[in-house]
């Protein structure tokens, strides 16, 4: 399999490439992005772009890949709605629509957010936007389109956040995170995880278009 991971400087992203490199049933990696992720493996090549909207002059690199990854995303802290659409919604779209083109049978798996508003219509932005965004991905026309809304996440293989706020609830109390694991196994996955299920349902599929924190341990198993 031929992969594409987007967002692989960021904690799920880099997640994902390491479970890529390690699969046996990964065969190559494209990552693209607008810098390195500063890891050296013979299944992986680096496409830098800058132009997150338009990928006119690369789409030719794309031709012959299974999956795309997407995992590329902010956090909404902080941030108008306006910019916060241009990087989550119109980004996404961009390369899933250009994807299509090249590729109409490959899958799609999009890193999404537990609490997603899928009618679009919630007082929450963040949600709204990236409830659109689901629903939009879903109806290009991809053979697989998975929506993953993750929830609580432990990054492993020392992955760290690049968000502020997130590494140092990482930091101070994963105590905390590790004791709602425990209480309530299914609601809390890893990085591991993650990459696993991307892997496994671009090679067999599921059953759900959206998978929440239960689908993504079940997959991620299989």
């Amino acid at each position: 399999m031929k992969v594409i991971i987007t967002g692989a400087t960021g904690m799920i992203g880099k997640g994902v490439l390491l479970e890529c490199l390690d699969h046996e049933a990964v065969d190559r990696v494209l990552v693209l992005g607008r810098s390195s992720v500063g890891v050296q493996h013979n299944k992986l090549r680096e496409l830098l772009h800058d132009n997150f909207e338009d990928y006119s002059e690369i789409k030719d690199e794309f031709k012959g890949y299974d999956a795309c990854f997407y995992c590329l995303g902010v956090s909404a802290a902080g941030m108008k709605e306006e910019r916060y659409t241009t990087i989550t919604y119109n980004y996404t779209l961009a390369l899933a629509k250009t994807l299509h083109v090249i590729n109409p049978n490959m899958t799609f798996t999009y890193v999404s957010g537990e609490g997603t508003d899928s009618t679009e219509k919630g007082s929450s932005m963040w949600a709204r936007v990236k409830g659109k965004t689901e629903n939009d991905l879903l109806n290009i026309g991809f053979r697989q389109a998975f929506m993953y809304r993750p929830g609580a996440i432990i990054p492993l293989k020392g992955i760290k956040s690049r968000t502020k706020i997130y590494q140092f609830i990482y930091d101070y109390f994963m105590w905390l995170i590790k004791l709602l694991e425990k209480l309530s196994p299914d609601s809390i996955v890893n990085t591991t995880d993650i990459g696993l299920s991307m892997i496994n349902v671009a090679a067999h599929g599921y059953e759900k278009n959206v998978l929440r924190p239960k689908d993504i341990l079940i997959t991620a198993r299989e």
